[in-house]
């Protein structure tokens, strides 16, 4: 670009997006003079989504901004918890995210998940007609024009992601009130109601069971329930209540 020379400086919390020379505090950009700063920020390989605040010269501005020769602008990552304001909070995970999706439903959120891959345009569409924050590891994704709400999930590890995902949006926890399967809320059932579902050793041995609304999926403390127990109650003891 031969337009204006600007200074950008990128918070360390957003480093894994830019180059490595791209670090160390402020460093020279040439604009074309007509991209908003929105676009010039993207163009370094920051998604918006990850974005809080754009300081220029010290004053906030928005990332219509066209920037000018010699403004200094300084990328802020989002602030915690982030509101997301329009609609109640709940998500849309892409296909490679399943076991993070299957977690939030564990604790009652609401998290639709596509296990197929659907395609970028479709999941973007996705978002917008249900106003779902959009959780995906693609950044090309998190660009598209027509998504409502996204957020970058920054670790491979599910665990890492879950914590994430409650530190950056503080949903409210509802543990068990979800079907883990489909999203769909559970309801108290008799044994008799699930009574095909279950085999001779479950059947003797539990009598209070739980069955989802929508796709008929049946749950009762079997063997793994401690385990999830555990993801519980960690996720309870340090995200619950928070504002």
């Amino acid at each position: 670009m031969n337009g204006p020379e600007i200074h950008v400086e990128v918070a360390p919390e957003l480093h894994l997006f830019v180059p490595a020379a791209r670090r160390a505090g402020a460093t020279p950009l040439g604009t074309d003079g007509v991209s908003t700063l929105g676009h010039v920020i993207e163009s370094l390989g920051v998604p918006l989504t990850e974005v809080g605040t754009l300081v220029v010269d010290g004053r906030e501005m928005p990332v219509s901004h066209v920037p000018e020769a010699g403004e200094t602008v300084e990328v802020r990552p989002v602030r915690r918890p982030q509101q997301v304001p329009g609609a109640p909070l709940r998500f849309l995970l892409d296909v490679h995210l399943g076991t993070l999706a299957r977690r939030l439903r564990l604790l009652g959120v609401d998290a639709a998940y596509e296990s197929t891959d659907i395609g970028d345009p479709a999941l973007a569409a996705r978002s917008a007609a249900e106003q779902r924050v959009l959780l995906s590891r693609d950044r090309g994704l998190l660009r598209r024009r027509e998504l409502w709400a996204g957020a970058y999930v920054y670790s491979t590890s599910p665990e890492d992601q879950l914590r994430d995902v409650l530190d950056r949006f503080a949903p409210e926890l509802r543990p068990w009130t979800r079907c883990t399967a489909c999203n769909g809320l559970l309801r108290q059932a008799t044994k008799e109601e699930v009574a095909a579902q279950l085999k001779g050793g479950t059947r003797r041995s539990y009598d209070v069971f739980a069955q989802c609304a929508d796709c008929g999926r049946a749950y009762w403390k079997g063997a793994h329930h401690d385990q999830l127990e555990a993801v519980v109650e960690r996720a309870l003891a340090e995200f619950s209540g928070r504002d």
